[in-house]
């Protein structure tokens, strides 16, 4: 059976939630993975109130659409972060309040476990529950798709020296940290998938490893596989899906390019804004760039991934409208279904 394809509404949370259901619907995809912020998504109000969760389902069902995850990267971002002004513009004010940095991120904290009770709640009033996919027990559970943060991301460029015990410190406060949130998941029956991304306590396939290690390999604890944040870093994102096999929850569909621009701007960005054309890097439209996503496709077959196809659609070159319907085709094209039997098991006769 095909995987469901979804949108991911972070890009689009410009738009009344109403309104970009009937786009999405109409750009053709099944399915949504909800931005908890513009207005999309209010995990305060979802975890206390299954008047709020009935509407959401209502809207979404209204235009013949489902959801399986929720995205909390705004606020996960907070978590872990050195607080600047910069985290000001994406955190709500119950998140914000003073902005003393520690209080910060103890309410950001809190604010990710109550996620987990609103998916909870949320998919627990699903229409139909217990006849389809992303039903509890049906073999795909909740996820709750987000960012860390990171202490020691500014260290990443190893200079003045930075020794070892220092990033072991970052990943100790990043155990620290998510230890207490992932067993509020798990009291929830909620997986949390963190996008391995730059400026994030995993960047590749290493960091990883050591976030894993730190948070003593929990259960609830995987992945947000994103090839677009891996491939222009020069990591093997395919290597990813199988070295993970088990710890995939949830998939972001989305592209980039690299080896591109004057040569004037490395793989660090050049502190220049993303279509510049002097990047070496930038955000694509799916197939318009350089993952090769049909060997994608192959591994995620190849560890019987069965979840959402969730397309994260960005790319300043395109009408977003028009990229996110030729997405939706594009992402059908390429999830072709795996085979059960072998294809020379006729010999075998």
């Amino acid at each position: 059976m095909p995987r469901p394809v979804t949108l991911f509404t972070g890009q689009w949370a410009d738009l009344p939630f109403e309104t970009l259901c009937e786009k999405a619907a109409g750009f053709g995809y099944e399915g949504l993975e909800i931005a908890c912020w513009g207005d999309h998504f209010d995990v305060v109000e979802a975890a206390k109130s299954d008047k709020y969760c009935r509407q959401r389902w209502e809207i979404l069902s209204d235009n013949g659409l489902t959801a399986y995850a929720l995205g909390m990267h705004l606020v996960g971002q907070a978590i872990c972060d050195n607080i600047d002004e910069r985290h000001r513009a994406i955190l709500p004010d119950r998140v914000w309040k003073d902005g003393k940095a520690e209080g910060v991120r103890t309410r950001a904290a809190a604010e990710m476990k109550t996620a987990a009770k609103a998916l909870r709640r949320f998919l627990n009033l699903k229409p139909g529950r217990g006849k389809g996919r992303g039903a509890k027990g049906d073999g795909f559970p909740g996820v709750v798709t987000g960012f860390s943060g990171s202490s020691i991301w500014h260290a990443n460029y190893a200079f003045p020296p930075t020794p070892q015990s220092y990033y072991d410190k970052g990943y100790k406060d990043f155990a620290k940290r998510f230890l207490p949130i992932l067993n509020e998941f798990d009291k929830q029956d909620i997986n949390f998938a963190l996008e391995v991304h730059p400026t994030e306590i995993a960047f590749d396939t290493a960091t990883a490893d050591r976030a894993m290690e730190a948070v003593n390999d929990h259960k609830r604890f995987g992945f947000n596989y994103d090839p677009s944040h891996l491939g222009y870093q020069g990591v093997d994102y395919v290597q990813f899906l199988h070295h993970f096999a088990d710890r995939i929850y949830h998939v972001h569909m989305k592209d980039a390019w690299w080896g591109h621009g004057d040569g004037s701007v490395g793989v660090f960005g050049g502190h220049t804004t993303f279509t510049d054309p002097h990047r070496h890097w930038d955000f694509r439209s799916l197939g318009h760039g350089d993952i090769d996503f049909e060997t994608i496709m192959v591994a995620l077959n190849d560890i019987a991934y069965r979840g959402p196809l969730s397309v994260e659609w960005e790319d300043g070159r395109m009408d977003r409208e028009y990229g996110a319907a030729e997405a939706a085709d594009f992402v059908r094209s390429i999830d072709f279904p795996s085979s059960d039997v072998a294809f020379d098991a006729q010999f075998d006769h």
